[in-house]
């Protein structure tokens, strides 16, 4: 057990208490995964057998990398662990129980694309204003809902709910809510959140279910235990409810993701549901200098809802943090890019050395033009990923298809693609026979002379196509794949297309091919612990669960990385620079009204300052354009938050004689400002009945999040990667966007259509 000699003291402590409740507080860069990783592998040197042991992450890369490491110190056994992300297990479970609740074992796991969609039809169908009912805004209710556990039935026999609603200006939304969960149902599909309410549902309803995997999970551990919700804990309490040997990792300090509905009670509050926890604190940060461990200190204790502990370090003390006051935020754009190029040249850096964190998407902009014009090559993390472009779509709606022809939302997609002749009009009939017999559109599809439908032959000819692909299922899954993209016309459409953009098309289905050729030949253990199979179906369960940290395969490239806070979490870089510190930024606006939120984006501003391991600059910008004005900004309460002897400040209008001792710059007294107390706020049309409360459990940043994320059709707040639609050439992504004021230009890509240059004065872009 050579590998215990690595750990400091309470690290050793806590891999070695295996038995009973435990909490292992981790700090920020205080050794988490070697720690879980130790204490799975001890586990299996112990005699625990591997299959009696359940890990849950939040993402398959941390899965994969926690098993490669298990795997150096204990070997094959390793391959019988069931470890993976809760949507990834939880979909295994699924697949063996699923028809004790109705479901195929091949149903379909619909991303967001597909449930919005799906929103859209059925808003459409009940003839409700889609400005009203925007999908975006219904699926973020709809998932708050289920990530408390709440279906439809319960939803809309709550008073407060149909009284939010009314108030709100949606009162259709529970019928919206009734009608998603039912054709989800017939079409044997689950979105993301089904994957946590139908397990709930499966393990509450049949106890025999439930008593066969609480004794085959003996042991249960759950990493970044401060971002489950209120649905992934009521599951695991199940799970644990025997045996009672759980550990839970994670920091509260870094819980931030209130607006997806997690819940930071659920780490402050463990101890009252397993009253013998044994608490383990890792405080020792072995990533960031002194300096930034001590700042994060002096930020993070101002908040009152939090597990007491005391970061520190024994790395060199580093630089202070630099902060950089700036104009506008085209010349905090310049700053950060010449800061950048000057760190490359002295330092002999490279570009990947660097992250630019902001709150919005929005922020990008100025920060993109002023890397572009001093030649640094960037990526935007979280762009458009691989699986989400509309040829890799197209492609795997028919695998899809064949794998659940009741799956609506892929259908309406191939059916027609390439073109066979079967029309909009039809696709309404269907729609119509669908609602009134309650049939999937295959059903009728393979029966439309029943129905009369006019095109019944090419619908039956498509069903016929489906049916013979069908017979291959059980052959490799790259030769069902050609034969599919083949047969179905896709790759000669493709092929012919001859344009720029019709060649990158073709070049991604063949990428997307490779990996498929090369996903049949291998035989390896995947992230459910067990010896996949290399057919189509194996394959459609190993893509359906992706995150985007997962689908990125560009981390190789030297390039400065940018990305919103939020999704820098669990990373960690050289230089980090965080830009836009102005009130009603960072904070935002929308987090003002309750010491919870305010607390929430202090975590947030925590976690966004210990992603550094060298340097660490901060910003703001004393103007700033929103929505097409210039207005005066102030810089954030969090500045002056930092115990001062940490941080050094920088402009470059400060009008000092050359040589003299630059002067601090005054931040505000935001410490004395009184935090707000109110417990709970919104904005709706009229007034909220008595004693409202909230559909989720999280905090209301959650609630106000959700009708923030929908701004309208203002273009002005265009982001790259955003889906958009025009009324002459349809749906589209933003893939680049230039110029200021009336000239703001944005080159979409149409898909079939190609990439269009747009002056957005003149465009009418509808933000989808």
């Amino acid at each position: 057990m050579d590998y215990l000699e690595k750990l400091n003291e309470p690290q050793r402590e806590a891999v070695q208490q295996i038995v009973g409740p435990v909490m292992i507080v981790a700090g920020a860069g205080s050794g988490k995964t070697r720690v879980l990783t130790y204490r799975i592998a001890y586990m299996l040197q112990q005699g625990v057998d591997a299959f009696n042991i359940l890990a849950l992450t939040f993402t398959n890369k941390a899965s994969k990398e926690m098993r490669e490491r298990i795997y150096t110190v204990v070997g094959n056994e390793a391959r019988n662990l069931w470890m993976g992300t809760f949507h990834s297990i939880f979909a295994r479970m699924l697949r063996i129980e699923s028809e004790r609740i109705g479901y195929p074992r091949n149903f379909t796991i619909y991303d967001t694309d597909d449930a919005k969609s799906l929103i859209k039809s059925i808003v459409a169908e009940m003839k409700l204003d889609d400005k009203v009912y925007k999908p975006a805004q219904i699926l973020s209710r709809i998932s708050a809902a289920k990530n408390a556990l709440i279906k439809s039935a319960q939803y809309n026999g709550d008073l407060e709910n149909v009284a939010f609603d009314e108030a709100s200006g949606r009162p259709k939304f529970g019928a919206i809510y009734a009608a998603y969960e039912s054709r989800c149902f017939k079409a044997g599909a689950m979105d993301f959140d089904d994957l946590l309410v139908k397990t709930y549902e499966l393990l509450h309803q049949f106890p025999e279910v439930l008593n066969k995997y609480q004794h085959q999970f003996k042991y249960i551990m759950v990493d970044e235990f401060q971002d489950t919700n209120h649905a992934q804990y009521a599951i695991i309490k199940k799970l644990a409810n025997v045996y009672q040997n759980i550990a839970v990792v994670g920091d509260d300090a870094q819980s931030i993701y209130a607006f997806r509905g997690a819940t930071i009670k659920n780490i402050l509050n463990f101890h009252q549901d397993f009253p013998d926890t044994k608490v383990f604190k890792l405080e020792e940060n072995y990533r960031s200098t002194q300096t930034i461990v001590n700042a994060a200190n002096s930020i993070i204790k101002r908040n009152k809802d939090q597990i007491q502990k005391n970061v520190f370090t024994q790395n060199t003390l580093g630089d202070r943090i630099r902060v950089f006051r700036a104009l506008t935020d085209n010349e905090e754009g310049k700053m950060v890019a010449s800061s950048i190029f000057q760190e490359k040249m002295n330092n002999h850096l490279n570009n990947k050395d660097f992250v630019i964190l902001y709150r919005t998407n929005a922020q990008s902009r100025s920060i993109e033009e002023a890397l572009r014009k001093m030649n640094i090559p960037y990526k935007i993390y979280g762009g458009l990923s691989f699986y989400q472009r509309k040829e890799i779509k197209d492609l795997i709606a028919y695998f899809r298809v064949i794998l659940n022809p009741n799956d609506e939302e892929a259908l309406k997609r191939v059916i027609n693609y390439p073109a066979r002749g079967i029309g909009k009009t039809t696709l309404e009939h269907l729609t119509v026979l669908s609602a009134e017999h309650n049939l999937p559109w295959f059903t009728i599809m393979e029966n439309a002379h029943l129905y009369g439908l006019k095109a019944g032959g090419l619908l039956q000819d498509f069903v016929l196509m489906i049916k013979s692909f069908q017979t291959l299922l059980m052959k490799p899954a790259y030769e069902v794949a050609m034969h599919v993209a083949k047969q179905s016309g896709l790759l000669k459409a493709l092929y012919e297309d001859k344009t720029v953009e019709g060649i990158a098309r073709y070049e991604n289905i063949e990428e997307l091919l490779n990996g498929l050729k090369e996903f049949s030949i291998e035989e390896v253990a995947d992230d459910d612990a067990v010896l996949r199979g290399n057919t189509l179906p194996d394959y459609m369960q190993d893509i359906a669960l992706l995150t985007d940290a997962d689908r990125d395969n560009e981390e190789d490239q030297d390039k400065v990385v940018m990305m919103t806070i939020h999704a820098s979490k669990g990373l960690e870089f050289n230089q980090v620079y965080i830009v836009g510190l102005e009130e009603n930024l960072f904070p935002s606006q929308l987090s003002l009204n309750s010491r919870q939120e305010l607390e929430e984006e202090r975590r947030l501003f925590y976690v966004a300052v210990t992603r550094a391991k060298q340097k660490l600059t901060l910003s703001f910008a004393t103007s700033r354009f929103k929505f097409g004005s210039l207005i005066t900004s102030e810089p954030s309460r969090f500045l002056s938050e930092i115990d001062p002897q940490y941080i050094m400040v920088e402009g470059m209008y400060n009008n000092q004689p050359q040589g003299e001792q630059r002067k601090p710059y005054q931040m505000g007294s935001y410490q004395k400002r009184q935090e707000p107390q109110t417990s709970y706020s919104t904005k709706t049309s009229s007034p909220l009945p008595k004693n409202f409360k909230p559909i989720t459990k999280a905090t209301p940043a959650a609630q106000q999040q959700f009708d923030a994320d929908f701004i309208g059709d203002d273009t002005t707040l265009l982001a790259i990667g955003m889906s958009v639609e025009h009324q002459r050439f349809g749906n589209g992504i933003v893939v680049n966007i230039d110029g200021t004021g009336d000239n703001r230009k944005a080159q979409v890509d149409f898909g079939q259509q190609g990439k269009k240059m747009l002056v957005l004065k003149f465009a009418k872009l509808k933000i989808k």
